[in-house]
């Protein structure tokens, strides 16, 4: 018998449990969702938060965390895609779509976080074992600790191609947009490279929460006690919460006296409120009034004036959203449920018209990260006939003298000045007037006579908005 064959075998090492960990469980259900359900990560995440506090599991740093590690994955995918790209073998199409979620979580917290390395790698190698079992934690392990061998700005410069070859390529790695949408907001900047950085940056900054004092019910004033608050930059009835500021727990929100809005959609709903008409100003439409933020506000600047808003949504649970978002206004409203290109009213019924219509969403991307990774460039051409109909019946609905405010949030060139100007050659009974003069105090709103904010340059989502008055 050889020596060796005389050594005692060492024994083996006893099974570890791997370590549930709530906070990052709860990210990679969330991530789970967004990918297999097509849902919305701001939708999402508010149940799975509140679900984990009534089980005691979360405190509000675990939710901040687990807020952090959401929608900082989301925002960052194709960057973090990119690096993960070039640390395995496979295709990334090949990794299972969990095993990846995972990834991305893990680098993430590699690149960018405050997290330890050491603690980011065992983590997510722990949040592995728990949901994909040993073997595939292996695999985790091996590509994090690959990960971990360089920072953000080393692995960039890795990864993406340089600007001076493919400009809109480098762009789209180092700020993790589609190709298609650097191309597309780069058209509507108009600008040069600092414009389209700056933008792109603030896609991938968290937005502020933004709330709205609705008129005859609540004051900017009032919520301006919060612990949290602070005055909007533009709107009179905007208050922005500071980091951690919570809207559900603030009274006024919670009462329905005022609510969630950012201050991008405010102004849109102020600038056709401010619209100079000729002749009444007693009935007003909102034509596309689902989910009812700006349908709300629009109610209650009606009401000071003693006119009344019909808002008219054609998905019925979403006109039970509206309906909501109205309840206690202090002036005559309506809800309905219809559609918005065949309307139950009649022509010329309405002094002051707005459709916020149907778009790609490409001017919110702050607040629904993963819509940049869903959207595709063919989705232009589903939209286009709506917004042109939709536009064409508000022109329609209308009184002679009366204005239409036309709007989205995106700034993409072809669902915003390209709508406006196809349906207004075929409306010579209109013209367009010029936006930016009803919202004074508000730089750089673009050359009009129609405007455009910007999340970098305002603090809002790109909301458009076109007026056009009907003259014959």
């Amino acid at each position: 018998m050889s020596e060796q064959s005389r050594r005692p075998r060492k024994p083996a090492k006893p099974y570890r449990r791997p370590q549930k960990d709530p906070v990052r469980i709860l990210a990679f259900e969330a991530l789970r969702a967004v990918d297999e359900r097509d849902a919305y990560a701001n939708l999402v995440l508010p149940p799975l938060l509140r679900k984990a506090r009534e089980k005691g599991d979360f405190d509000a740093r675990d939710a901040a965390l687990a807020t952090e590690l959401v929608y900082g994955t989301l925002r960052r995918q194709g960057t973090y895609d990119a690096v993960i790209a070039a640390c395995v073998d496979r295709p990334l199409r090949e990794v299972d779509p969990p095993v990846l979620d995972v990834l991305s979580l893990g680098v993430h917290q590699l690149l960018g976080t405050r997290i330890p390395t050491h603690a980011a790698v065992s983590a997510s190698v722990e949040l592995a074992r728990v949901v994909l079992g040993d073997g595939r934690a292996k695999f985790v392990n091996a590509v994090l600790r690959k990960v971990a061998q360089d920072d953000l700005q080393g692995w960039i410069e890795k990864v993406a191609p340089p600007y001076d070859e493919d400009p809109e390529d480098h762009l789209a790695v180092v700020h993790s947009h589609p190709r298609w949408v650097v191309s597309a907001l780069w058209d509507s900047l108009g600008g040069g490279r600092a414009g389209i950085e700056d933008l792109l940056a603030a896609d991938n900054e968290r937005p502020e929460v933004t709330l709205v004092a609705r008129p005859g019910r609540a004051t900017a004033e009032e919520l301006l006690r919060e612990d949290a608050a602070v005055p909007g930059r533009w709107s009179p009835y905007a208050v922005r919460l500071a980091e951690g500021g919570e809207p559900g727990a603030v009274e006024a929100v919670r009462e329905g006296r005022a609510g969630v809005q950012d201050e991008g959609s405010q102004l849109v709903a102020l600038a056709l409120a401010n619209a100079p008409l000729e002749g009444p100003d007693e009935k007003w439409l909102d034509g596309c009034a689902g989910p009812g933020g700006k349908a709300a506000l629009l109610a209650a600047l009606a009401a000071e004036r003693g006119a009344a808003l019909l808002a008219s949504e054609k998905q019925p649970h979403r006109a039970g959203l509206v309906a909501k978002a109205l309840h206690g206004n202090p002036g005559p409203y309506q809800v309905i449920a219809a559609d918005g290109t065949r309307p139950p009213w009649h022509p010329g019924s309405f002094d002051r018209v707005l459709v916020d219509v149907p778009c790609t969403g490409l001017g919110a991307l702050r607040r629904r990260p993963e819509a940049r990774w869903r959207r595709r460039p063919e989705d232009l051409d589903n939209f286009a006939p709506l917004q042109r109909a939709l536009l064409r019946t508000a022109i329609d609905s209308v009184r002679v003298g009366g204005v239409v405010g036309y709007a989205t949030c995106s700034p993409h060139l072809a669902e915003t000045r390209a709508v406006v100007s196809d349906v207004l050659k075929q409306r010579p009974d209109t013209e367009l007037l010029d936006a930016r003069p009803l919202l004074p105090g508000v730089p750089d709103l673009g050359e009009g006579p129609d405007l455009q904010l910007w999340p970098h340059v305002h603090g809002t989502d790109a909301m458009y908005l076109a007026l056009i008055r009907r003259t014959a």
